[in-house]
């Protein structure tokens, strides 16, 4: 079992200026959660002007409490998305948000998360009831806690499909030579069809979205980390040729990888 948190980069766009305008931590949640909860993801800011922040999605449902100055506290669940995420911030605020592992989030759910994919429902939903105090009104401790209750009071249950699925996302996350889905399906030994049945029901996305996003996430994660051999990185990553890198990452990213690199240096 983890002893800490991921401590990488991945999907967020320029970390760095994430860094130095609001305050960002992980947690891991109670051990008896981290079967399905990634980690719990905390904002707090004091901002003199906006600041927007950009993030290329994770295969993953978050939950989300955000409170804004002395306003109440709005929460809501969050679906995997295809698109480029932004949020503007202003202000001051909080954020108290929960990343689930990918088909960490079924057995609280338990229907098909593909329902969620690229939306965002406000708690509560379906059998999810909403915390009865704000999640975000505290220091860190005590609202990990909070977290830590209310994922504890919706009551998930073991469920084995929910495990394979888990286990096969972190495959794709952490494997780089996971390219091709029927190549990826003979190595584990489990029929494609049933495989992309499976991430639908459980992940969201079928697992081709899923490996794809994952090698994006690792382009972006390397552009921010100085100058890249673009062609060769396209070949690692299992993309045809660098054009087809290029033409993935600025669709989800909004700018070319070159454009990006030049941006956060």
């Amino acid at each position: 079992m983890r002893q800490r948190p991921r401590g990488d980069s991945r999907g967020i766009l320029d970390p760095g200026r994430l860094l130095r305008e609001v305050r960002f931590r992980r947690h891991l949640p109670a051990e008896s959660l981290r079967p399905w909860v990634e980690h719990y993801w905390l904002i707090d800011w004091a901002l003199s002007s906006p600041f927007e922040q950009r993030v290329v999605p994770h295969p993953a449902v978050n939950v989300v409490f955000q409170r804004d100055g002395d306003g109440p506290e709005a929460s809501e669940v969050a679906g995997v998305g295809h698109d480029l995420f932004r949020i503007t911030l202003s202000g001051t605020g909080r954020v108290s948000g929960v990343q689930f592992r990918p088909g960490g989030f079924h057995p609280f759910w338990q229907r098909p998360v593909s329902e969620l994919t690229n939306r965002r429902v406000p708690l509560p939903a379906g059998r999810l009831a909403a915390p009865d105090t704000m999640v975000c009104a505290s220091d860190d401790d005590e609202r990990c806690r909070a977290l830590d209750t209310l994922l504890t009071g919706w009551r998930p249950e073991p469920e084995p499909m929910a495990e394979e699925a888990v286990r096969l996302a972190e495959v794709i996350r952490t494997d780089r030579t996971v390219l091709r889905v029927d190549d990826f399906a003979a190595r584990h030994d489990v029929p494609v069809r049933r495989l992309q049945r499976l991430f639908l029901e459980y992940v969201g996305v079928g697992p081709k979205w899923v490996i794809r996003r994952y090698r994006l996430q690792e382009a972006v994660e390397q552009a921010a980390g100085g100058p890249l051999n673009w062609a060769d990185l396209a070949a690692d990553l299992g993309y045809s040729d660098q054009a087809h890198l290029v033409r993935d990452f600025t669709a989800v990213a909004g700018v070319s990888p070159a454009a990006y690199a030049r941006s956060v240096h």
